[in-house]
C-alpha cells in the first residue's frame, strides 16, 4: 500500500493540474508541486485559507460528501487569482480506514475566455454584418442576391430585400454589363478582388462608383458557386480622404507653428521634416534641407552618431526617446546656437525602424538668465569679500592716521626751522608733500570702505556739472581739450547727494581728461524722460580694451600705471549711483573714445523741499 502511495505522489508530482489532500479537519496533508506553484505552500494549513483566503470554510464546500463516498465535478472561481478551474473531488480511503478529500484542479481561465471570445465573435460577426457602414452581399454566379446588408440596400436605393434579392445583378445592378464578364473573370482567376473600382446604378438609375472587395464560394468539389463581399460606396471614401488631407494639414500646422525646432529624418539621414522654427533656429531654409542634406550635416561632428546611440541604449531613459538632451548647433551664419535636444525613434508595426524625430528647444534666454544670475551671484559674493576687506581697510586707516598726523605735524614744525631757500627745507617739504598724498590715499580707502552717508536732498543735475566745468575750464585749455555741452531744457532735479553727485561726476571728468593725453574733445549732455534723468560724460581719448569693460568698475582695477591709480574711483562711483538708485554703464571704442551714461530717477515736481 506504501508503495502504491509513492506511486500516486510521484503520478501527482508529475501532473501539471493542481493537486492536494485534506483530511476531516479541513487541514492539508499534501499538495503536489503545480499546486503549491498556484497557490503556495499550504500543508499543514486550513484548506480555505489557502485556496479562498478565508477563515471561514467555503460556503459551497462539497468535502462532507466527498468524506461520505461520493465524487463530485464543478467549476470554481477564484477572485483573488483571477482564476477559474474544473475541480474533481474525490474520496481517497486510507489503508487504516480513514477517508481523505482529493482534489484536482484544472486552470480552464484560458479555455473560458477562448469560449467567451468564440461566442462573442459570432455574434460581433453577426451584428457587423447588419450594422457595418458598407454594403456586404452574397450572390450566386448565376446573378443573384443571396443576402445583404441594410446597407447596400441603402446605398442602392432598395427599401425592401425581398425586392432586391429579386433583381438581376447583371441588368439591374451594374451600369455597363460587360463589367459584370470582367468581374467574374478577375475574382475566379485569382479568387478574390481588393479595392475593384467599378460603377453600380441605384434603383433609380442613377450612377454610384463603388470599391468591390470579395472572393469567391466554392462547393465541396472546390467549383465557384457565388461570391461575397463588401461594396464601399466611392463618395464616401473621397470624403474620407479629404478628412485625412485635412488632418495632415492640421498637423503641418501644429509642426511649422511650434516655436521650437522640429526635425524628422529616414534611417539614411535623409532629412524628411524641416519646420519654420528650424529654419529660423538654424539657419537653413526647408527647401535646401527636405530631401537634399543628412542630418549628419545638420548635427555637429560626430553628435549625431551619439544621439543614434544613445537611442539605442536599453539602460538610457526610455530605449528609443531620448529627453532634453543639451546641445550646441552651429548655425549656417556660423554663430552658436544652445539648447536642449528631445528626440525619438519611429517605428512601424513589426519594429522596424522608420526614422528619427527631435525636436531642439532654443535655451537662449533662459541660458542669458542664468549666466546673469551666476554673474549676480559672483557679484554678491564679491561684494562680501569687499565689504569684509572694507572693515580691515577701515580699521588699518584708522590705526595710520593718528601716527600719520603727528608725522605731519613734526614734519610742519622742522620747517619752521629751517630757511626757505635751504636745501633740506626742500626734502622736507617734498617728505610732507608725500606723507598729505598718503594721508589722501588713506581718506580714499575710508571712502570706498564706508561713504559718506551724506543727506539727499532735491539737486539740479545741470547746476553741478556746469560748476564742475568752469572750475575745470582753465585746466582743459592748457591741455588742449576743447568743451562741448548739450543741457536739457526740462528741469534734471534729482533726489541725491549733492557732494557725492559732485565726486562722481569730478572723478569721471578727471577720468576723460586722463584719457587725452594729447587734447581732445569731452562732451558733457543730460536729457530727461518722464521720471528717468541720463548724463552723458564722454570723451575723444585712447579709449578702454574691450576685455577691461566689464572689470573697470571692480574695486582696485586700474589701467593707469602711475600710483595715483588705486582702482577705488569707479568703485565707489558705481557705489554712489546705486545707493541712489540710479545705474552706471559704458561703451569705449580703443583709440575713438568713451562714454559713460548715468542713469538717476528724476526727483518729482510736486514734491517739496529747496533745490540745491
Amino acid at each position: 500500500m506504501r508503495n502504491e502511495l509513492k506511486n500516486m505522489i510521484s503520478i501527482f508530482e508529475a501532473m501539471t493540474d493542481g493537486v492536494y489532500i485534506i483530511d476531516r479537519n479541513y487541514t492539508i496533508k499534501y499538495m503536489n508541486a503545480a499546486m503549491i506553484k498556484e497557490f503556495g505552500e499550504g500543508i499543514g494549513n486550513k484548506c480555505h485559507t489557502v485556496i479562498a483566503r478565508s477563515e471561514q470554510v467555503c460556503v459551497d464546500c462539497k468535502a462532507e460528501g466527498v468524506f461520505a463516498g461520493e465524487a463530485f465535478h464543478r467549476e470554481l472561481s477564484i477572485p483573488w487569482l483571477a482564476k477559474t478551474y474544473d475541480i474533481m473531488n474525490l474520496p481517497l480511503k486510507k489503508e487504516s480506514g480513514e477517508i481523505l478529500k482529493l482534489s484536482i484542479y484544472r486552470d480552464i481561465t484560458q479555455e473560458k475566455k477562448r469560449t467567451e471570445r468564440l461566442i462573442a465573435t459570432e455574434q460581433n460577426y453577426q451584428r457587423l454584418f447588419e450594422h457595418v457602414g458598407c454594403g456586404v452581399y452574397i450572390s450566386t454566379k448565376e446573378g443573384k442576391f443571396l443576402d445583404a446588408n441594410q446597407t447596400l440596400l441603402k446605398m442602392l436605393g432598395y427599401a425592401c430585400k425581398e425586392e432586391f434579392l429579386k433583381i438581376n445583378i447583371v441588368q439591374d445592378l451594374y451600369l455597363r454589363p460587360e463589367d459584370r464578364k470582367q468581374f467574374q473573370d478577375r475574382i475566379e482567376k485569382d479568387g478574390h478582388v481588393v479595392e475593384y473600382e467599378i460603377e453600380f446604378k441605384r434603383k433609380d438609375g442613377s450612377p454610384v462608383p463603388v470599391l468591390l472587395t470579395g472572393h469567391v464560394r466554392c462547393d465541396e468539389h472546390g467549383q465557384v458557386i457565388g461570391y461575397e463581399g463588401i461594396i464601399v460606396d466611392q463618395t464616401q471614401r473621397k470624403q474620407m480622404e479629404k478628412e485625412i488631407r485635412e488632418v495632415n494639414d492640421f498637423l503641418n500646422k501644429i509642426i511649422h507653428s511650434s516655436p521650437n525646432a522640429i526635425m524628422a529624418s529616414d534611417m539614411r539621414g535623409k532629412m524628411l521634416i524641416w519646420n519654420r522654427a528650424a529654419e529660423e533656429i538654424l539657419g537653413y531654409k526647408a527647401e535646401d534641407v527636405i530631401g537634399k542634406m543628412n542630418i549628419t550635416e545638420i548635427y555637429p561632428q560626430g553628435m549625431a552618431r551619439k544621439v543614434m546611440q544613445m537611442l539605442r541604449r536599453p539602460d538610457h531613459e526610455r530605449a528609443g526617446r531620448l529627453r532634453s538632451y543639451p546641445i550646441v548647433y552651429m548655425r549656417r551664419d556660423g554663430k552658436i546656437v544652445e539648447g536642449n535636444l528631445s528626440a525619438a525613434i519611429l517605428y512601424d508595426d513589426t519594429g522596424k525602424e522608420l526614422a528619427t524625430v527631435g525636436i531642439f528647444v532654443d535655451l537662449k534666454e533662459r541660458l542669458d538668465m542664468e549666466r546673469r544670475l551666476r554673474q549676480t551671484q559672483e557679484q554678491l559674493l564679491q561684494a562680501e569679500k569687499l565689504s569684509a576687506m572694507g572693515r580691515l581697510t577701515s580699521q588699518i586707516a584708522h590705526e595710520l592716521n593718528n601716527p600719520l598726523y603727528g608725522i605731519m605735524n613734526t614734519l610742519e614744525l622742522m620747517k619752521t626751522e629751517i630757511q626757505p631757500g635751504n636745501r633740506r627745507r626742500k626734502i622736507l617739504d617734498m617728505a610732507l608733500s608725500e606723507t598729505v598724498r598718503l594721508s589722501e590715499l588713506l581718506r580714499k580707502m575710508l571712502t570706498f570702505s564706508k561713504p559718506d552717508q551724506e543727506i539727499k536732498q532735491a539737486t539740479d543735475i545741470n547746476t553741478i556739472l556746469d560748476e564742475i566745468l568752469l572750475l575745470h575750464e582753465k585746466q582743459f585749455s592748457e591741455n588742449n581739450i576743447s568743451i562741448e555741452t548739450g543741457y536739457s531744457q526740462e528741469p534734471c532735479i534729482a533726489f541725491a547727494s549733492r557732494n557725492q553727485l559732485r565726486q562722481v561726476f569730478l572723478n569721471l571728468i578727471a577720468n576723460a581728461r586722463d584719457a587725452m593725453p594729447s587734447g581732445g574733445v569731452l562732451t558733457v549732455e543730460t536729457d530727461r524722460n518722464g521720471k528717468e534723468i541720463r548724463i552723458r560724460i564722454g570723451d575723444t581719448g585712447v579709449g578702454i580694451r574691450e576685455e577691461n569693460l566689464p572689470k573697470i568698475f571692480d574695486a582696485f582695477f586700474t589701467t593707469k600705471e602711475s600710483v595715483k591709480g588705486v582702482g577705488l574711483g569707479l568703485s565707489v562711483c558705481y557705489g554712489f549711483i546705486k545707493d541712489h538708485g540710479g545705474d552706471i554703464n559704458v561703451q569705449s571704442v580703443v583709440d575713438t573714445g568713451t562714454t559713460f551714461t548715468i542713469l538717476l530717477p528724476a526727483h518729482s515736481d510736486s514734491e517739496s523741499g529747496p533745490i540745491s
